[in-house]
């Protein structure tokens, strides 16, 4: 081979790898009503063609999970868990098995901040509603709440509740759940470059060709203002706020984050932030602040080594991690 030819070979190839560039595009969706939330999904692909068929497994992959994990439908192995687990060991499937060992571990780590069956007393509020349970009917259904009531069988892949009146909900963190396995179907088809979201929880595989994606922290009190902006590659984050599903009365705010210590609303914190390697991870310990305040959980999150977080306190002071701090902030302490 000539030098002249192999010029031009070499020409062709990088004529080539430029005309495969410029075809490659961001393909992004919006979808409404999934898990009770808004959906986006956004990915780099080579064709629009390949971006929304690998939007479309995301999508339906997320309704699957709803499907199965919903306590809004009767139909869901979670409803069904819910209605005869009291009664005898409820087999499962693996997935949920799992999920639920994952749930138990989160109440652990957070000394029981976390605890699905919060929902004991929880499926009482109806936000939409304005309705909420009263003191008598929280005592009487408090009992309920406690994660050791889960007696989870690993051998016969089995779910009991040690009580009656026990009820799980996996609304803590089935979004962040759904969020990774968007990024594992993603992932599986190549794409390197994407950003799956679920209400307040989201995830990110890659940069922006060169530039992180900047995540915006919302005001708790404005949506229109952010407290922070965070440039993230490669990362999850989840952010829970007392906005989100709420009404107000006689002064109180009642939102869907409720202490498992006293069936009510927690409110420790307006809003907590965290990031960490998968959304279930920082989905599962978004609520945590809720119920331990800023000091305790702070304490908590700086012990976990892949766990940063910015909390918002009812005085609107920004709270950050030791691992978001600056060099003279953490000198300040």
């Amino acid at each position: 081979m000539n030098l002249c030819s192999g010029w031009r070979i070499w020409l062709a190839l990088l004529l080539g790898m430029i005309s495969a560039s410029a075809h490659a595009e961001w393909v992004d969706r919006v979808v409404d009503g999934i898990m009770g939330t808004r959906i986006t999904v956004e990915v780099w692909t080579d064709t629009a063609a390949q971006g929304n068929t690998a939007i479309d497994a995301v999508l339906a992959e997320m309704r699957r999970l709803d499907d199965s994990m919903s306590t809004y439908k009767s139909t869901s192995e979670v409803s069904r868990v819910n209605a005869q687990a009291a009664q005898h060991p409820v087999k499962i499937t693996r997935e949920l098995f799992d999920l639920l060992t994952q749930a138990v571990e989160f109440s652990r780590i957070t000394h029981g901040a976390f605890d699905i069956t919060y929902a004991s007393v929880g499926f009482m509020y109806e936000f939409r509603k304005h309705e909420r349970p009263d003191d008598k009917q929280i005592a009487a259904a408090l009992p309920a709440v406690n994660y050791r009531h889960l007696i989870l069988d690993a051998g016969q892949q089995t779910i009991r509740f040690s009580q009656s009146g026990v009820r799980i909900d996996l609304g803590g963190i089935a979004k962040g759940y759904a969020v990774d396995r968007g990024i594992a179907i993603l992932q599986q088809r190549g794409i390197t470059h994407a950003l799956v979201t679920a209400g307040g929880d989201s995830r990110i595989i890659g940069d922006r060709f060169g530039k992180p994606w900047v995540v915006g922290i919302r005001h708790p009190d404005d949506a229109s203002k952010v407290i922070a902006k965070i440039p993230l590659a490669d990362t999850a984050l989840s952010t829970s706020g007392d906005y989100e599903r709420y009404f107000d009365e006689n002064g109180t705010r009642y939102h869907h984050i409720i202490d498992p210590g006293t069936g009510k609303p927690a409110s420790k914190v307006r809003s907590a932030t965290i990031i960490a390697s998968t959304a279930l991870r920082t989905d599962g310990l978004s609520k945590t602040a809720f119920v331990l305040g800023p000091e305790a959980a702070m304490q908590i999150y700086n012990q976990l080594e892949d766990v940063d977080a910015i909390l918002v306190t009812p005085e609107g002071k920004v709270l950050y991690s030791r691992g978001l701090e600056s060099p003279s902030q953490q000198a300040d302490k």
